[in-house]
């Protein structure tokens, strides 16, 4: 499975359930390793989406504890349990997590790439993703030039475990 990321210098991902920047070449990067995948994502991560709607093109599963929680094109699943039942039906490669912070903590141990969006600069966050630099099954495999989006600078990183 791959985990996709966009993290700041101390590996902050989000602030009030909201990104802590969009930079637009990031976000195509996005679509396109996503489009006709599967995407995994809490119910909080679907919420911050534009209209609160599954994305486009794309098979998504939402975790939610909530029982009751239904959204139209997403598959819903209730636990860690369900949701792996669930990601036995695609295969690993085109299966990508997608957030937030418990999701992508929670998934971590079965994943074997993350796409990082390293972002040389550090926001004020309230979520976290795990920093794969200081876990030793984690190393850098890929990166690019570094990228310029007004005065921020960032590069893609291809983290692999060992």
């Amino acid at each position: 499975m791959n985990i996709i990321v966009a993290a700041d210098r101390n590996w902050g991902i989000g602030k009030n359930n909201s990104l802590l920047v969009q930079i637009p070449r990031d976000q195509k990067m996005f679509r396109e390793m996503t489009t006709g995948k599967v995407v995994v994502m809490g119910r909080k991560t679907l919420e911050s989406l534009p209209q609160k709607q599954p994305l486009a093109n794309r098979t998504n599963i939402v975790l939610s504890e909530n029982p009751k929680f239904k959204i139209k094109g997403a598959i819903v699943v209730h636990s860690m349990d369900e949701l792996m039942e669930e990601l036995k039906k695609y295969d690993d490669d085109d299966i990508y997590i997608v957030g937030g912070e418990s999701v992508y903590r929670q998934l971590l141990p079965y994943c074997n790439t993350a796409h990082v969006t390293k972002i040389d600069y550090t926001y004020e966050a309230d979520a976290h993703f795990p920093n794969l630099d200081e876990l030793q099954e984690w190393h850098i495999t890929a990166d690019s030039e570094e990228q310029t989006y007004f005065d921020l600078e960032y590069v893609f990183l291809k983290y692999e475990r060992k």
